[in-house]
């Protein structure tokens, strides 16, 4: 306490700091008014300003959507976009590996969230989320004509089809800690309202969309939609 309390070393250090610590000075950086954005794989720059617009796009209709995923009650933010470990074999460990990370220096996706590319890979990968699609099964997964794919992987897949997708969630689907990538990776709101017996449903994943909640399904059930690719 008596070295944190000495003020004229206080003073000498944080008068003029830009001069008083040598290995600051020593780093090297670029000048301009626009920030350099980095060859990294936890800052990128993100893409949603791309193409943007002051006047807002009009609405469309949504036909012919596949579903990529059919959640229970409960499903939270963790759910939709996890913070924790990426496991090797995940669409972002494989993005990571293939960027010459090693597995031991892949942190987390919450360390990784300045990273657009990592953590839209990471929606719906949290290792305990249950697809109904997939009865039995956890993890994100997805049914892709009949074969199982990860939810980003089968949601890439789909846009180069250029078919829109949709995700249903059930009770207090959304809720949990505010996470803007809960949002962000699947281009829809955070939190969907609604009691047990409505079903609310958005686009995920694809890049321009709007991200609309679509209206809820009075007295539809999840089971009734549980295998939408089988029926």
């Amino acid at each position: 306490m008596k070295l944190a309390m000495d003020a004229p070393t206080f003073r000498r250090l944080y008068s003029d700091l830009a001069n008083t610590n040598p290995m600051w000075k020593k780093v090297s950086a670029p000048s301009g008014q626009v920030y350099s954005w980095p060859k990294s794989t936890y800052i990128a720059e993100p893409p949603f300003f791309d193409g943007f617009s002051m006047t807002p796009g009009a609405l469309s209709d949504i036909r012919g959507a596949k579903v990529l995923g059919v959640f229970g009650d409960s499903v939270t933010t963790d759910h939709i976009s996890p913070a924790g470990s990426i496991k090797p074999t995940s669409p972002a460990g494989f993005f990571l590996q293939e960027n010459d990370v090693a597995v031991a220096d892949f942190n987390s996706y919450g360390a990784r969230r300045g990273n657009h590319e990592v953590m839209m890979r990471g929606t719906f990968a949290n290792v305990r989320i249950k697809n109904l699609m997939l009865p039995g099964t956890e993890g994100g997964l997805t049914l892709y004509k009949n074969e199982k794919l990860p939810i980003y992987d089968a949601a890439m897949r789909y846009i180069a089809d250029g078919t829109p997708t949709v995700v249903f969630g059930g009770e207090e689907y959304g809720t949990g800690s505010s996470r803007d990538w809960a949002a962000k990776g699947t281009q829809a709101p955070r939190r969907e309202s609604g009691d047990r017996a409505q079903l609310r449903a958005h686009p995920p994943l694809q890049s321009g969309r709007d991200g609309r909640a679509a209206p809820a399904i009075p007295g539809q059930r999840l089971g009734a939609i549980a295998r939408p690719e089988r029926r």
